[in-house]
């Protein structure tokens, strides 16, 4: 079972998006991956992509694809301990800041002058950070995908839950059925091939079948939550992109971003745009034609002025 699927991983390294490898300002190797547009000369400003808390460039692959099809690069960067990126030996450095500075280095690396943002989840935190770094003039618009400046203590501590357990599985079918296990009540209408699909965005080949792509002691990083935890107040934060676009994306069944938390980011907001997507909860898997369409019409409005 493991060498056919380091065989059909091989396979398809061809339709893959570039790999492009860089250096942490700590020296630690990074990668992002680089979806090339269709076609050239249009002027559409590239995107940065970033994942949540213990996910991967493979998130973003059917929105940069079908993005890159209407001539728009995109550029999904790998956290450090994830995806194509390096282990650190000591995940005290798995930490928003660190991050931070590695994706300052991912677009220097790259040369990204001038670019907009897709945030799922802990990339939204990045995105609203990003805000007090750079202006609009360099960071023209931002998607924030369920997630705001409150984020639900329940949520984080339902996936502090599972982070780091159960990371190697006998094939992705297997890891399907955990994973439906776990997370039935977010995406009801996932059937046994979507969920199978979902497993393929989060894990990996390995010699003993598939393993979840990050590193374990990510866990550590939440071992101390719990029910009295405070969660740091994040509007000022937010109000940093006040200045500039941003589309707030919100699964109907999310338990991290609610309602009532995205219609004060509208109320702070001049030019926030929000788009519910029914049937999903956290995080919005961006599958589906009409937010796919949804996030390219913002941006071919917004981002490239």
């Amino acid at each position: 079972m493991a060498d056919t699927l380091l065989q059909q991983d091989r396979s398809q390294t061809r339709a893959e998006p570039e790999l492009v490898r860089f250096t942490a300002p700590d020296g630690l190797s990074l990668a992002a991956r680089v979806w090339h547009p269709a076609s050239h000369g249009n002027g559409a400003v590239p995107l940065v992509c970033l994942a949540g808390l213990s996910r991967n460039w493979r998130d973003f692959s059917d929105i940069a694809a079908f993005l890159a099809s209407q001539g728009r690069k995109v550029v999904a960067f790998d956290y450090r301990g994830r995806g194509d990126s390096a282990h650190d030996p000591d995940w005290h450095n798995y930490a928003i800041p660190i991050e931070g500075h590695d994706i300052d280095a991912g677009l220097v690396a790259l040369q990204l002058d001038r670019f907009a943002v897709l945030g799922t989840s802990r990339g939204g935190l990045h995105a609203m950070a990003m805000a007090h770094r750079y202006g609009r003039h360099r960071m023209s618009a931002v998607v924030l995908n369920d997630v705001g400046p409150r984020i639900e203590l329940k949520a984080i501590l339902r996936i502090a839950a599972t982070l780091g357990k159960g990371m190697r599985h006998g094939s992705y079918e297997d890891l399907a059925i955990r994973l439906r296990s776990q997370s039935q009540d977010q995406f009801p209408v996932l059937d046994t091939d979507g969920w199978t699909r979902l497993a393929r965005q989060m894990a990996r080949p390995d010699a003993g079948g598939v393993v979840l792509d990050y590193d374990p002691a990510l866990a550590l990083t939440l071992a101390a939550l719990d029910d009295a935890t405070p969660w740091p107040d994040q509007w000022p934060l937010f109000e940093a992109l006040t200045d500039r676009p941003v589309l707030a994306l919100r699964g109907s069944r999310s338990d991290l971003l609610s309602q009532e938390t995205l219609t004060q980011m509208t109320s702070r907001h001049p030019q926030m745009q929000t788009m519910i997507i029914d049937g999903e909860g956290h995080a919005p898997l961006l599958w589906d034609k009409p937010s796919q369409t949804r996030i390219a019409e913002f941006l071919a409005e917004f981002a490239d002025f």
